[in-house]
């Protein structure tokens, strides 16, 4: 059962994003040889017009072929088009995983509300009580960094915070104030902590949800950004990478957790994982590497700048070189995953 939620979470994902392709490609007019569901022999499939529209063996993701790596004669052929057209459809397919992530956002949001960051409960004596915080607060800022939902909090926590006082904005009794909250080292849980627990979700009118839907997204965006960032940086490293088998895992973990509570628990934790990895996937998506969507963003970047077309054969050897290299990262985060169950 893991693995088929797994399939249809990814499926979902990866086809919304090849038609997002798809679909301003056949804005611009350029010819899509084929959109399928599916990868491997095709079950079933018809032409309609240019496109051959197919269903696939294998129920993995889906594919838009439209022949950007080829010279092609006609004035719908891919690589004859404006740059401008051509980087619209490069762009569609994270585009549309953005889309993905806020309709799913929306869909949570009106189910279940909102995390508004506001505190139902401060422990006595905790450092967040010792400066002044009680129940009923909401947070505003937070290192000077404004708090749209209680989660933004336990990311800083997470990921930026690296001692000493953090200065915080309440909101008390309708007046703003400043304090300053310096956090205490749990040895059980392995984390700092201020000794506060937030209200749970609340339900918000219609427009609120689509604001907090737009947030939502956003921060999907911003911690995969900063993700990168410590990457790059070295804070975090390739091992604590998870690909494929360690996310069908933990998906299927969720599922089972959420299971024992109903059907509408097991809907809204399997969304959120939608809205998390289609906003990751549209981020990864726009990186300008190799293979990548953003690697031909860039390669189109530098042809609108210069008004001269890389080498087609110079392009695809870098984007082939990336894709192996992609593909050897991808089956070394697996070894770790499969080594890590087993372990």
């Amino acid at each position: 059962m893991n693995i088929i939620i797994a399939i249809l979470i990814f499926g979902i994902i990866i086809i919304v994003h090849e038609f997002g392709h798809f679909l301003i490609a056949k804005k611009n007019g350029i010819q899509v040889d084929e959109f399928c569901i599916g990868l491997g022999p095709t079950i079933i499939g018809k032409q309609v017009g240019d496109t051959f529209y197919s269903i696939k063996l294998l129920p993995f993701g889906g594919a838009c072929m439209m022949g950007e790596d080829e010279e092609r004669p006609g004035e719908n052929a891919f690589n004859n088009k404006s740059v401008w057209a051509r980087m619209a459809v490069i762009f569609g397919g994270p585009f549309f995983n953005f889309i993905l992530a806020f309709i799913f956002s929306i869909i949570v949001i009106g189910m279940s509300g909102a995390d508004i960051p506001k505190i139902s409960k401060v422990e006595k004596d905790s450092p967040a009580y010792e400066a002044g915080i009680r129940k009923g607060d909401i947070m505003i800022k937070v290192a000077g960094k404004k708090m749209h939902n209680y989660r933004e909090f336990s990311y800083y926590m997470y990921l930026d915070y690296d001692g000493g006082k953090i200065p915080i904005t309440i909101l008390q009794n309708g007046k703003e104030k400043n304090i300053n909250v310096t956090p205490e080292y749990d040895k059980e849980r392995g984390q700092y902590l201020i000794g506060i627990t937030w209200n749970g979700y609340q339900k918000v009118g219609p427009l609120k949800t689509i604001e907090y839907s737009f947030r939502e997204v956003g921060l999907q965006v911003k911690i995969t950004l900063k993700s990168v960032k410590m990457l790059v940086s070295q804070k975090l490293g390739v091992k604590d990478l998870s690909g494929p088998v360690g996310i069908v895992k933990t998906v299927g973990d969720q599922y089972t957790q959420a299971a024992a509570y109903g059907f509408k628990t097991v809907f809204l934790t399997m969304v959120n994982w939608i809205i998390l990895i289609s906003a990751n996937l549209g981020v990864m998506n726009l990186l300008p590497l190799p293979a990548l969507d953003g690697g031909r963003l860039l390669f189109l970047i530098i042809e609108a700048i210069t008004g001269k077309a890389v080498s087609q054969n110079m392009e695809a050897l870098v984007h082939t070189a990336g894709l192996i290299l992609l593909m050897l990262l991808m089956v070394f985060v697996m070894y770790q995953d499969i080594v890590k169950i087993f372990m």
